[in-house]
């Protein structure tokens, strides 16, 4: 408490001179005042970096002095005062901010305890102001880590973005049809895992992906790959707001991305329109259920995948990384398949 600043206000004269005094015997530099008005007058000047209040006073108590004080900016420790012993008062003190009370009584005994309560509240004092720079320093690094992670998933997004356009040149400058249809089967799918790092730069999370806007892009970029004037398909898609971390955003996003491709290629003739719905829902408290279905010709039993079969084993492998298993609804007319797994 050495070299501490102190304020005592209380209406009796003496006890003010007493204290002063005996504090300054302490190491304290006081100030006193008798009324409640003239210690907040003085305390609104700033300087103090300890407050006693005695509580009966009279026009202005000790509680509406020690409410008005700490209504002041930056307001210093309060110490509460009462002659009474009456437990009420004290509670209400410290209800309204007080940072300890002390029994009023004559002698040395209370300017001790008094001095150990200014002690303890400018320790108190200190924790707190600690506290709080150190949650100012933490919210502070947590902004600038934020703003380094989305800068990285720009980065990411456009590294991707440019592989994206090296396979595109390089399926067109290809005359064989199949090495061609198998370089672009191979660009959606970096397109769908570079929608990902496209939604962490621009929306509000940086490490979970909003799921709904996240498939409503995806699902638009099919629908303009997939659907043309001669083969028309309707995609439409029913997702409900889930959040996913990116790793499980990326498995689904590949996964649904394989299963449209597969039903706007096969479910349907070349020369005929179809709709392919996807749907995204909870599936209790902490999993979600996706389902992507077609009207198309449906599965034959025991068939070989049709194409190169690489898609098949993406989603194999997409749906192991979540923990889940792809299967298919066979009392649905066309194809049906289905995934639960943690969100």
């Amino acid at each position: 408490m050495e070299g501490a600043r102190v304020l005592y206000i209380d209406d009796d004269a003496g006890l003010c001179r007493l204290a002063s005094r005996t504090l300054e015997r302490m190491g304290c530099a006081v100030d006193t005042a008798q009324s409640g008005a003239e210690g907040v007058a003085k305390a609104a000047l700033g300087g103090f970096d300890l407050v006693a209040v005695d509580h009966f006073m009279p026009g202005q108590d000790g509680l509406e002095t020690l409410a008005q004080l700490r209504a002041l900016p930056n307001p210093p420790p309060v110490v509460y005062v009462t002659g009474s012993e009456d437990s009420r008062i004290a509670v209400a003190a410290l209800k309204a901010g007080a940072a300890d009370y002390v029994i009023k009584s004559i002698g040395e005994d209370f300017f001790a305890l008094l001095g150990s309560a200014f002690q303890q509240a400018r320790a108190k004092q200190r924790l707190e102001l600690a506290k709080a720079q150190a949650e100012e320093e933490l919210r502070h690094s947590n902004a600038r880590l934020e703003t380094l992670l989305k800068e990285v998933n720009h980065r990411v997004a456009n590294s991707l973005q440019l592989v994206s356009a090296f396979v595109h040149m390089q399926s067109a400058a290809l005359p064989d049809e199949a090495a061609k249809n198998a370089l672009q089967d191979t660009q959606r799918r970096i397109q769908a895992i570079a929608q990902v790092h496209r939604r962490l730069y621009t929306g509000d999370g940086v490490d979970t992906v909003a799921m709904d806007d996240y498939l409503a892009a995806l699902v638009a970029e099919l629908q303009e790959t997939w659907s043309t004037p001669a083969a028309p398909r309707v995609l439409t898609l029913a997702s409900e707001p889930i959040r996913m971390k990116t790793d499980r955003a990326v498995s689904l996003g590949v996964i649904v991305n394989e299963l449209v491709s597969n039903a706007c290629k096969y479910a349907y003739p070349a020369t005929s329109s179809g709709e392919v719905r996807i749907a995204l829902t909870r599936d209790g408290d902490d999993r979600f259920l996706l389902k992507v279905e077609d009207d198309g010709c449906g599965l034959e039993a025991d068939a070989k995948p049709k194409g190169t079969g690489l898609g098949t084993k993406v989603i194999r492998a997409m749906a192991k990384s979540l923990h889940a298993q792809l299967t298919y609804d066979v009392e649905h007319h066309g194809v049906r398949a289905v995934l639960s797994a943690a969100c």
